[in-house]
């Protein structure tokens, strides 16, 4: 009895089509998995939306409606008192953690929370900054790290040459000079401590960013606007504050370096 391999040698369009009923089972079995899987995604992001619609419903029926009156004026406009440029690490939601209502700051969250200076040219975190100054005439700029920071991991850890393809690199490269700055005042510290001193000395390189806008300088010179940076530290769960103490020829003479007020740790 000659075999089906061998039959199929001596008759290549019989091979062709064994092959393509082969192909064919084994296709409709992937597309059968794949649905299935979709299925099950599917299935997986409809519970993650039923659970969103009920925090909704919640909010609504509780805040929304058992503070009308408060939403009803908010419809008309805003007045905020606080701008914040915080990290958009999912850990750190300002609103959470320092306890902002609806109208209360206007917000802006990036990639390790950075204050790029006048010269760097058009983000959207300048285009907040100028709605929110000029606009809204907000009294105070309030700058919020936090511990572990992948964005100034990714800062500390780049090399000096930058990646011009990574979007990453090319947004944290913002920070140099906190890293500079690390680099030579921790560079006896472990990796994971310089980064914690860079989380902090960024901030304070952001609000000395925040007075290359005129506009900005300005209103902190004339003492209508007050530039703040904060840390959050969620290890631990503490949180410090400082003001800027803004003097121009102070400024000058530390060579960059910044002079605080009202330093506080709440804990």
């Amino acid at each position: 009895m000659l075999s089906f391999w061998h039959i199929c040698s001596n008759c290549p369009g019989l091979t062709v089509k064994a092959s393509r009923e082969s192909l064919g089972i084994t296709e409709q079995h992937k597309n059968k998995n794949n649905k299935l899987e979709r299925v099950a995604e599917t299935d997986d992001r409809s519970e993650l939306f039923e659970d969103m619609k009920q925090r909704f419903l919640d909010f609504k029926k509780h805040k929304y409606m058992g503070n009308l009156e408060h939403y009803q004026n908010l419809a008309k406009g805003q007045a905020p008192k606080f701008m914040v440029i915080s990290c958009a690490d999912s850990r750190v939601c300002p609103s959470t953690i320092l306890g902002f209502q609806p109208g209360e700051a206007f917000i802006v969250r990036n990639i390790a929370n950075l204050v790029p200076p006048l010269e760097s040219g058009p983000s959207e975190t300048n285009a907040a900054l100028e709605f929110s100054v000029n606009f809204l005439k907000i009294e105070n700029i309030l700058v919020v790290g936090h511990s572990c920071c992948g964005g100034i991991r990714a800062l500390m850890g780049m090399d000096d040459e930058v990646d011009k393809s990574s979007f990453i690199q090319n947004w944290v490269v913002v920070g140099k000079d906190a890293r500079s700055w690390t680099k030579a005042a921790a560079s006896k510290l472990s990796f994971d401590q310089q980064c914690t001193h860079c989380e902090k000395e960024s901030i304070n390189r952001s609000l000395l960013n925040l007075l290359t806008y005129p506009w900005i300088e300005e209103k902190v010179k004339k003492g209508v606007l007050a530039v703040h940076g904060g840390y959050y530290d969620f290890v631990e769960c503490t949180f410090e504050k400082w003001t800027l103490d803004y003097k121009e020829d102070n400024l000058k003479e530390k060579h960059g370096r910044i002079s605080v007020k009202n330093h506080l740790f709440w804990r």
